[in-house]
């Protein structure tokens, strides 16, 4: 369709990515946090399982758990004006 423009011509600055993280429920102590946060680094880092994840087109960018909670905040203030921009509403 080449008469219709991208998203990023109709939309300036519009960026859509996806990701994965993982979670833990409220109240898990600090130290299970860190525990898993290592171990998943740790995984992150093998050169053998980075190198299968580049193939299939995944960008490896682990975070801390602060830095993942600041990206969740910051993903759900830009996702809600969307939502709310294009009136979604739940079904």
């Amino acid at each position: 369709m080449p008469d219709v423009p991208t998203v990023a011509e109709f939309v300036p600055g519009y960026e859509a990515t996806g990701w994965l993280g993982l979670g833990a429920p409220k109240g898990t102590s600090a130290g299970v946090i860190d525990t898993l946060n290592t171990a998943v680094a740790d995984g992150l880092a093998d050169q053998k399982f980075k190198a299968r994840l580049s193939e299939l087109g995944v960008i490896v960018n682990p975070m801390t758990p602060a830095e993942f909670a600041s990206y969740i905040a910051a993903e759900t203030v830009k996702w809600a004006k969307v939502v709310k921009f294009a009136d979604i509403k739940p079904e």
